[in-house]
């Protein structure tokens, strides 16, 4: 089945950015000249999603704003002499048919999805974390697309993490020695993790996780886990698979340090910019 709907989690308060988001959504953060969001919708229609749901908190208004098309600005734009400028502008409001929502209910990741769901319907969907990016050759959202296609099932984007960073993260358990998986243990040590497959924030889920989210209810913290509900679907014969970035590597935005990092690979991934960053990044 084609998969034309994609859900990406925007409601996140940013606490680990204050003051910075005291007004302005973590999502809205620049990587560059792009704010964060954008890159995940743009990986998005990279693989054929036309219609996007973000969920958002009650601060985002400035995130809808941003993909709205703002004719002032054009018009300011148009007089300028800068058409090139016009056309990008519209560009970003025009990429794919944009539904917003705001988040209700208990806090957790799992309830951005949850919240979706009369929108989704009964259908196959993309799920992303508003704060991961993918920088690879190829949008990652359609790598896994293209894996769905060939083995129908739930997938999990993932990544080989270093040893020192897989208590940092919900790490895949394998299923033999196919990409099919049993689990994903939830920053596990070093030694009783079972791989360096870290579990990020990208998904593709059919309709059956809206019935498991609701099944399974609160966990951990009083909050909604998305995890929970995978588990309890591949313990109800559910096939879920793990997908590997294919060149490319996945960059958390999460925390200060992360987002810095994520900014310089950007930089030096841009033809424009390379060169006349790479002294201050050496």
């Amino acid at each position: 089945m084609k998969i034309t709907k994609g859900v990406i989690a925007a409601a996140g308060r940013g606490t680990r950015f204050l003051p910075e988001t005291r007004a302005v959504p973590k999502e809205m953060l620049p990587i560059v000249d792009k704010p964060i969001i954008q890159y995940i919708v743009e990986e998005f229609v990279a693989a054929g999603i036309t219609d996007i749901v973000i969920v958002t908190g009650t601060s985002h208004r400035s995130l809808e704003e941003h993909f709205d098309h703002n004719f002032e600005l054009e018009d300011h734009l148009r007089k300028s002499g800068k058409p090139e400028l016009v056309s990008k502008m519209k560009r970003i409001a025009d990429m794919a048919n944009f539904i917003y929502i705001r988040q209700e209910g208990s806090y957790g990741n799992g309830t951005p999805c949850w919240n979706a769901r009369k929108v989704i319907g009964r259908e196959p969907f993309v799920y992303a974390f508003g704060d991961d990016l993918v920088l690879a050759k190829k949008s990652f959202t359609k790598q896994m697309v293209q894996a769905y296609q060939k083995h129908r099932g739930l997938y999990v984007g993932a990544q080989v993490v270093p040893k020192s960073e897989v208590h940092k993260y919900g790490i895949i358990k394998p299923k033999g020695q196919g990409p099919e998986i049993s689990g994903i243990v939830e920053k596990p040590d070093l030694k009783t993790a079972p791989s360096k497959l870290a579990a990020i924030g990208r998904f593709i889920l059919e309709p059956e996780i809206f019935a498991a989210l609701e099944k399974v209810g609160l966990g951990k913290g009083r909050e909604l886990w998305l995890v929970d509900a995978i588990h309890y679907l591949i313990k109800q014969g559910q096939k879920a698979y793990y997908k590997k970035v294919q060149d490319g590597k996945w960059y958390t935005t999460g925390d200060p340090v992360s987002y810095l990092n994520a900014v310089r690979a950007y930089a030096q991934s841009r033809p424009e910019f390379k060169s006349k960053v790479k002294h201050i990044f050496r």
